[in-house]
């Protein structure tokens, strides 16, 4: 591995046949400084491989849990630098992201999580602005001033009134970090669970107001499916129950379910 690779991984999280998985790629080839660039899969197949193999991208096989949990924790494990990225193949990622990312990493004594303002990708179109997106911005603007960042109660009481964070938008300082991150169980809050537990521990969470990726959002997405399917609103309502008593987060997650009209509506606008 070349000395300047030795900080920051990218591991893609691959998934049988997404037609934007190249899309990814190519983002984070065209970095501005270098990481390693990995890629995880548990749906091993000749797409996923010939792209892999056309990018000269190391591909790993996850024959473990096949689950979103297990997924993330298996691309996790791959990368040996202390800062890595789960990248999700869907997205993009502008070309300073991983500058952005290890700078303020590096400058913080015990980061815990880096973490970006986004972009909602529809199609063709970026979204900048949206009220979920504003919303998410609202509640994450605090942590961009150092001391808020370093303090638990801030940090938790943020994610008690809804998930700010954009999962792929994240990266983790390894050594500051459990071993393994992802809990088995949730299906659409397996990262704000994730966030939870990293909320009680010492060091920082450090947010940047630049816009640093396009996270898509299309009919195919496992978030979009959650929706469809059940309105995630157990989920929700169990995550608002860690941060507040039953009564609270019931109302809370009235207010908070009205955030997932965002990936409703607009898809087909």
């Amino acid at each position: 591995m070349p000395e300047e690779w030795r900080e920051h991984t990218f591991v893609i999280c691959a998934y049988k046949e997404s037609e934007y998985l190249e899309d990814c790629i190519r983002s984070l080839k065209k970095q501005t400084i270098k990481s390693e660039i990995l890629m995880a899969t548990s749906t091993p197949n000749d797409y996923i491989s010939g792209l892999a193999e056309k990018y000269q991208i190391p591909l790993f096989i996850n024959e473990g849990d096949s689950n979103i949990a297990g997924d993330w924790n298996f691309a996790y494990h791959q990368a040996a630098t202390p800062y890595v990225t789960l990248a999700h193949q869907d997205d993009i990622y502008q070309k300073e992201y991983a500058a952005h990312a290890r700078e303020m990493m590096e400058k913080c004594r015990t980061p815990l999580i880096f973490f970006c303002n986004y972009y909602e990708l529809r199609g063709k179109k970026l979204i900048k602005d949206n009220s979920l997106l504003k919303v998410k911005r609202y509640l994450a603007a605090p942590l961009a001033l150092k001391k808020a960042g370093k303090s638990r109660l801030v940090r938790r009481r943020l994610l008690g009134l809804g998930n700010y964070i954009c999962c792929p938008s994240v990266t983790y300082a390894k050594e500051n970090l459990p071993k393994t991150l992802f809990k088995t169980g949730f299906r659409s809050n397996v990262d704000w669970e994730a966030w939870e537990e990293v909320s009680r521990l010492d060091g920082s969470f450090l947010y940047d107001k630049a816009f640093l990726m396009a996270h898509r959002i299309h009919e195919g997405s496992e978030t979009t499916a959650v929706i469809e399917e059940t309105g995630r609103e157990e989920e929700d309502y169990e995550m608002l129950c860690r941060f507040w008593p039953k009564r609270i987060a019931g109302l809370l997650e009235r207010v908070y379910k009205q955030g997932e009209k965002s990936n409703q509506t607009e898809i087909n606008e």
